[in-house]
C-alpha cells in the first residue's frame, strides 16, 4: 500500500539515503571520477543539511511510503526565481525522487499531485524545475503535467558537466 504523507523533520535521514539511492539510479553512470558522486552527496544528502532544510518555511517535503518503507520523495521550494522565467513569482519542484524498482507504481505522480495541490492552493504564479536533457522518461512525465520548455541551464558536480532543460508550468490567470 502506497501512502504519501508531509514529510517531517523525523524523515531527514530517510530522505537523505533516499536521495543518495535515487541519485545513483539515475546519475551514476554519467561519472567517471565515483569520488566526484560521493563527494555531492556528502554535499547535498546529508543529514543535517535534509534536517536543516525540513525547517524552513519556504521548503516543503513529501514522503512516499511502500507498505512503510520510504521510497520516494519530493521537495517544493516556494520563492525560487531563475533567468529563464519572465517573473519572480516562482515556486520550484527542487526534487521529485522515486527508487527506480517503484517507478512503475506511479508513486511518482501521487508525489507530483501532492505538490502540484500545494503549488495550485499559492500566490505563486510559475513552478520551474530541472530536468537532465537526456532524461526522456522524467521529460515526458513532466509534459504530461503540464510543463513545457522555458530554457537550458549546465550544472557542474566535481569534473562532470551536465546539460538540462528548464521546464516551467504556469497557472491560468483565474486560478490565482
Amino acid at each position: 500500500m502506497i501512502q504519501i504523507r508531509r514529510a517531517s523533520i523525523n524523515d531527514a535521514p530517510s530522505i537523505a539515503l533516499l536521495g543518495r539511492i535515487t541519485f545513483t539510479e539515475t546519475f551514476s553512470e554519467y561519472f567517471r571520477d565515483q569520488k566526484d558522486l560521493f563527494d555531492y552527496y556528502e554535499l547535498t544528502f546529508d543529514v543535517s543539511k535534509i534536517r536543516a532544510s525540513l525547517q524552513q518555511e519556504n521548503n516543503q517535503y513529501w514522503i512516499a511510503l511502500w507498505n512503510e518503507l520510504p521510497v520516494g520523495y519530493a521537495k517544493l521550494k516556494i520563492d525560487s526565481p531563475i533567468e529563464s522565467i519572465e517573473t519572480d513569482n516562482t515556486s520550484q519542484l527542487q526534487k521529485i525522487y522515486v527508487m527506480k524498482e517503484f517507478l512503475d507504481q506511479k508513486i511518482g505522480k501521487q508525489l507530483m499531485d501532492e505538490m502540484m495541490n500545494s503549488f495550485m492552493k499559492s500566490h505563486r504564479s510559475h513552478l520551474w524545475l530541472s530536468v537532465l536533457k537526456s532524461n526522456i522518461r522524467a521529460i515526458r512525465f513532466y509534459e504530461r503535467t503540464g510543463f513545457k520548455k522555458a530554457g537550458e541551464h549546465p550544472f557542474q558536480i566535481g569534473k562532470e558537466s551536465f546539460e538540462f532543460y528548464v521546464l516551467s508550468f504556469e497557472k491560468e490567470k483565474d486560478t490565482m
